[in-house]
């Protein structure tokens, strides 16, 4: 993912220290309720979209707008799906963040998936049966988008349980 101005500014001072950050992703589908991925530049690997908000930028723009910078695809986002702080991850420059995600589910209105920017290799639609190799918490957010229900807080107890 490419690092927005405001981190490298924060950078510049805090070194290659861990950063709290805020994240947006997102479980794009089709009308067909194919799922959009993209696979990453930075690690090869096929994701859900996802992304950081500029200052002031609401998680929902933020999002609409990662998923057309990347995948060309206009999408609106109709539901929250899960709130999650991920683990830790060191980039290969040394860079640690954690982000505390906020997950949404899209419904794609327009635009024609393909590389958008340098941060996808590939871009595509796949059908739920047919998913390329995910990590497990991607799997997870998919499945959640595909199965109407509340917002997922991730480590709190299911309020539906008696």
């Amino acid at each position: 993912m490419a690092t927005p101005e405001f981190i490298r500014r924060i950078r510049a001072t805090a070194g290659r220290q861990l950063l709290f950050l805020p994240g947006v992703s997102g479980v794009v589908l089709d009308d067909q309720d194919r799922v959009l991925l993209d696979r990453r530049a930075d690690n090869g690997q096929w994701s859900i979209i996802g992304g950081i908000p500029e200052p002031g930028e609401q998680p929902a723009e933020a999002l609409v707008r990662e998923v057309y910078e990347e995948t060309a695809v206009e999408a609106v986002a109709e539901r929250v799906l899960a709130t999650d702080c991920l683990r830790p991850v060191t980039y290969p420059n040394g860079d640690q963040c954690q982000f505390m995600d906020i997950c949404f589910q899209l419904r794609a209105v327009g635009g024609r998936a393909r590389v958008n920017d340098d941060e996808s290799l590939e871009v595509g639609w796949f059908t739920p049966d047919d998913l390329p190799p995910l990590q497990e918490w991607a799997r997870e957010r998919i499945r959640l988008a595909l199965t109407p229900g509340p917002t997922r807080f991730v480590g709190m107890p299911d309020a539906t349980r008696p």
